[in-house]
């Protein structure tokens, strides 16, 4: 169930309100899980044995009409506009509502349907946020005298600021005193943007293409669309492994989806009993403990990938890259994630917020649309999904990337790495 934010009783784990779904049974799920694990790694290390992935080079084109529509200028110009429009709606909300979640939709649209409603957004869509992006709008409304020639980006930098762009707002959903609060909404909004395009005045567009928290978020989830681009231009339809195989090798994209996967696994985590009374019992106080709540969790889930990187270069060989060669395996366990601990909010959530938008205040409180057994399964389908994508995926770069006799030992780490992913994400559903 999703409680009320107005509720007093409710402790807030996320910024609008807290979900809390009866489990199942703990042996059917962990024995599900490994065995869809072992079977899929058997599998694949006897009938895979040639990479089949193509990253970009790869997908059907979609018809010309489709795509010039996709790409002119007026439905462009139209869906910046909307951004901006929803921008602004989400402003004069924070500045003339009510302090009270519950009667002020600006909270929900922050933390619901941009968030959460993102994911499925990019799923079906692409990399939506690039065309609704209202950081992108207003940039391009600056006056050319601000406006200055773009100083080249670092390359060293990478996806870094957007994997802390993340931390910040996750932080802010989950660890903040107040996060509801329009005044907290207001301050970190303002800052957000004001540092994002002073730094896009500096670096020019491409600034908010790499470091934009949003962007990246967005962008990511988009590479397991069916809908993409191809190394040539075209829209094209493809499947989505393709796209997942294109994720560039940046610096800072293992950190972004360790955040990503830490900050839910804690979200996971902070509606326990236990942390629940740890944060009311800590010295520290509250804000300070949920903090290092949330950078163990993000810590943890590194210092796990970084070790499995390590043992693997040590079984298969040097690598130029061992940290960011499979670390595009860890985004459809992030998707995985993000969907068993979101869903029933975005789906409860969600609506309450657009009746309070529409001015609706005597809707009904808003019902979960499956019962607890379904709810749970979907959430375990979920994790245990993702984490077979990711093993396939890790399989189909490892037989690209060494030979045929190490490649499959060298993937015994990532299997290591994918069990223990799995432990930790089907106890956090079942706490």
């Amino acid at each position: 169930m999703v409680l009320h934010p107005a509720d007093p009783l409710t402790v807030l784990a996320h910024g609008i309100g807290s979900r809390h779904d009866l489990p199942i049974s703990p042996f059917y799920a962990f024995a599900g899980a490994f065995a869809a694990l072992f079977v899929s790694f058997l599998a694949l290390g006897l009938l895979w044995s040639t990479s089949r992935f193509r990253g970009d080079r790869s997908g059907l084109a979609l018809p010309a009409a489709l795509e010039s529509i996709a790409d002119a200028p007026a439905t462009r110009t139209a869906l910046r506009g909307l951004g901006l429009a929803a921008a602004l709606a989400v402003l004069l909300c924070l500045l003339l509502g009510p302090d009270d979640p519950a009667h002020n939709p600006a909270p929900g649209a922050v933390y619901v349907l941009l968030w959460v409603g993102l994911v499925p957004a990019s799923l079906l869509l692409g990399p939506v946020w690039r065309l609704l992006n209202p950081l992108r709008t207003l940039y391009r409304l600056l006056p050319r005298a601000r406006r200055q020639a773009p100083v080249p980006l670092p390359a060293r930098l990478g996806q870094w600021p957007a994997a802390a762009g993340l931390f910040g707002f996750t932080w802010l959903e989950l660890a903040a005193p107040d996060p509801a609060s329009t005044t907290t909404l207001l301050t970190a909004l303002a800052v957000y943007t004001a540092a994002h395009l002073a730094l896009a005045a500096r670096f020019g567009e491409r600034w908010l293409a790499d470091a934009d928290a949003f962007e990246a978020y967005s962008a990511l989830l988009a590479r397991l669309s069916p809908l993409g681009r191809r190394s040539d231009g075209r829209l094209v339809l493809r499947n989505p492994f393709h796209g997942l195989d294109a994720t560039p090798e940046r610096p800072g994209l293992v950190a972004t989806v360790c955040v990503l996967l830490g900050s839910t696994a804690y979200d996971g985590y902070c509606d326990s009993p236990s942390w629940i009374n740890a944060l009311q019992t800590s010295p520290l106080g509250r804000t300070p403990t949920a903090t290092l709540g949330l950078l163990a969790a993000i810590a943890l889930v590194a210092t796990l990938y970084c070790l499995c990187a390590a043992a693997t270069r040590l079984v298969c060989g040097p690598h130029p890259g061992p940290l960011t060669a499979f670390a595009h395996s860890l985004v459809p366990i992030a998707l995985g994630y993000l969907v068993a601990h979101y869903f029933s909010l975005l789906v409860t959530e969600g609506p309450r917020t657009v009746s309070v938008a529409l001015g609706t205040d005597n809707a009904p409180e808003p019902l979960p649309p499956l019962g607890p057994g379904a709810l749970a399964t979907l959430q375990v389908l979920a994790v245990v999904t993702g984490h077979v994508l990711g093993v396939i995926a890790a399989h189909d770069r490892s037989v690209r990337l060494f030979p045929p006799a190490r490649a499959v030992a060298g993937q015994l780490p990532l299997l290591a790495l994918m069990i223990t992913y799995t432990i930790g994400g089907i106890g956090l559903l079942l706490n």
